[in-house]
């Protein structure tokens, strides 16, 4: 009588265990790596937003305070101030507002050789009568993306003052 191996393929049972944890493990660290790459991607984006938003608000800092571009008139000007920045002038400048009390303008800026875009909005109220008031929102890509996203995804970020 012969006698049955009952062990028979235990160690290709047990190198399929071990190939497929070791599968799980590696498809786990590649999902990780790929999500810690989106996220450091999307991060450096957002500080090119910011930075964006950021050289605006000084250059509107600077044509109001320094240049008086902004200066609130009782009769409403012809066409808006031209904010120049980044030796650029700028991509539309608009009277969003003016009457007797402020106005408002709204600049879009083109930064960076035409590769990020920042909107400004100024709030300017008559002398004596109130604060103003300077937004600014940067993004990410060029002034030409954002009138025209056609579905393209930017990062936006914004910083405001007032004095």
């Amino acid at each position: 009588m012969a006698i049955k191996n009952t062990q028979r393929g235990f160690a290709l049972f047990i190198a399929v265990i071990f190939m497929s944890v070791m599968l799980s493990f590696g498809l786990a660290l590649g999902a990780l790596g790929y999500k810690q790459q989106v996220l450091a991607s999307s991060g450096t984006e957002s500080q090119y937003a910011f930075y964006a938003a950021d050289a605006a608000l000084e250059c509107a800092l600077y044509a109001d305070q320094q240049l008086n571009l902004f200066e609130y008139t009782a009769i409403a000007p012809s066409s808006a101030p031209a904010m120049t920045c980044d030796n650029a002038s700028p991509v539309s400048a608009t009277i969003m507002l003016h009457d007797g009390t402020h106005w408002v303008v709204k600049s879009q800026l083109s930064l960076d050789a035409g590769k990020r875009c920042a909107d400004v909005t100024v709030y300017k109220p008559a002398p004596g009568t109130g604060v103003t008031y300077l937004f600014s929102q940067g993004y990410n890509v060029s002034c030409t993306t954002v009138n025209t996203p056609s579905g393209a995804r930017f990062v936006s970020r914004g910083e405001s003052t007032h004095y």
